[in-house]
């Protein structure tokens, strides 16, 4: 396959049975019960993105309907139709039919359904209710808390969470061996390092650097990504504490710009690598309050440059 497609890639490796989706199996074991028992109840799937939501969503229906699995599913991403139309119409005239060649309802699926309005998730209380005769929901969301809650209680909630660092590794292995591309250690922990568990993001990485050369190293990885190196960063981190204002200062302006971070990317990097530094474990707590701090300054408009030197003064008067 040609690495120029990062679609077919995707496609490629997308699961299409429980066993072989990663990272989730609390999860995968609970709906494949439902399913094996041919009885599941409408399900609100939340987590943060790329952790495989619509890819188990897309499991349960090859599972359940198997090649016919695209007539009996509709898929709709509610970030581009969010108003209540779209659950007026097109929601409800497939829900109201009775799928084709299977006597199990067919399956709506929602994605980023937190994006619906009010109003539209209101109806969509009342097409859940009217036709659970005929069509299952499965909802998608980030953020659950922005679901109302007659949806939820109409749900069975499964929280995901983003993959650990051993199933991006072995799953990147896997892609890296498939495709002719040499992976060591070093690079599959750098993917994991910018990815933050998200598969979507790691296979992009992935596909881009290998684009690049086949032999993928750690260094390409953060390069591709635009992401600071972790030792780079730590560098700084114990320059400041050490009281090296001044050089930790013009290490960070430098990273900054070799890398083109802005101080959003760079006080959420700082934020990671201070919680992993050997250090007292008070002097730790300090220095993450303070990147919260810092953070809503930026938020609320601040200059980024000086507020990040302003946290590593702050560091080093810690210490």
């Amino acid at each position: 396959m040609s690495t120029n497609s990062l679609q077919m890639w995707t496609e490629k490796y997308r699961p299409s049975k429980f066993s072989e989706v990663y990272g989730q199996k609390d999860v995968v074991e609970k709906v494949k019960a439902f399913v094996s028992k041919g009885n599941m109840p409408h399900l609100l799937f939340a987590g943060p993105a790329g952790i495989g939501k619509t890819t188990l969503s897309l499991v349960i229906a090859k599972e359940l309907f198997g090649d016919n699995w695209r007539g009996n599913f509709l898929e709709t991403n509610a970030s581009d139709e969010r108003g209540i139309d779209v659950v007026r119409n097109k929601v409800k005239d497939f829900a109201r039919t009775k799928a084709i060649g299977t006597e199990f309802p067919k399956i709506v699926y929602l994605d980023e359904c937190d994006s619906l309005t009010k109003e539209a998730q209101q109806a969509l209380r009342r097409t859940m209710e009217s036709y659970s005769g005929t069509a299952r929901f499965i909802l998608s969301c980030n953020y659950p808390t922005k679901i109302i809650d007659p949806i939820q209680s109409r749900c069975a909630v499964f929280k995901f969470k983003p993959l650990n660092k051993e199933d991006i590794s072995e799953l990147m292995g896997k892609i890296a061996a498939d495709e002719g591309i040499s992976l060591d250690d070093a690079a599959k922990g750098a993917l994991f390092d910018v990815s933050g568990g998200d598969v979507r993001r790691a296979i992009n990485t992935l596909h881009s650097s290998s684009a690049v050369n086949k032999t993928v190293s750690a260094d390409t990885i953060y390069e591709i990504a635009n992401f600071a190196k972790p030792k780079e960063i730590d560098t700084v981190l114990m320059m400041a504490l050490d009281g090296a204002f001044e050089k930790a200062k013009n290490k960070l302006l430098d990273i900054m710009l070799n890398n083109g971070l802005s101080g959003m990317d760079m006080i959420k990097q700082i934020q990671a690598e201070a919680g992993k530094l050997d250090i007292d474990g008070s002097i730790k707590m300090k220095m993450i309050e303070k990147c919260g701090e810092i953070e809503f300054r930026m938020v609320e408009g601040s200059d980024e440059f000086i507020q990040l030197e302003a946290l590593l003064a702050s560091f080093g008067i810690l210490k």
